[in-house]
């Protein structure tokens, strides 16, 4: 059987950087693993980056740290490209991409701890979940 494919809302991989406690970063430390695969699109990995980096002085990491951290999910994610955007789907038009990557890596579960903003992915097949609850999917719920 194949892993679970999923796309990590930004927010759960900023929160995974912010603590070193918690569902998200308890996800992130499982990344490469093999018990998931990360779907990344180059949109993502630039938002990924970007506010990664904003976000790096609230944080205890060192900029090699986030580096390390970015470079390994980097290399650990497959790699899509979206062919087709749905735009506009979502009620914040930023969502759309996470929402367009889920779809072309063929539904594959959105983890966010919005998942609010991704009211209508189920149209396309796409289930949205918080980190804490696709931890326990997969046999990793004892955060």
């Amino acid at each position: 059987m194949e892993p679970p494919r999923v796309v990590i809302d930004t927010n759960v991989f900023v929160s995974a950087l912010r603590s070193r406690r918690g569902a998200s970063f308890r996800l992130l430390g499982l990344v490469g693993t093999g018990l998931f695969e990360i779907e990344l699109s180059v949109p993502l990995a630039l938002e990924y980056e970007a506010v990664g980096r904003r976000t790096l002085p609230a944080t205890a990491l060192t900029e090699a740290d986030f580096e390390a951290i970015l470079g390994f999910v980097f290399r650990s994610a497959r790699h899509r490209e979206v062919f087709y955007s749905w735009r506009p789907c979502l009620a914040d038009p930023g969502d759309d991409m996470v929402l367009e990557l889920a779809v072309a890596a063929g539904s594959a579960t959105i983890v966010t701890f919005n998942r609010v903003d991704f009211r209508g992915a189920e149209r396309f097949g796409v289930r949205v979940c918080g980190p804490r609850e696709f931890l326990a999917e997969i046999g990793e719920g004892g955060v």
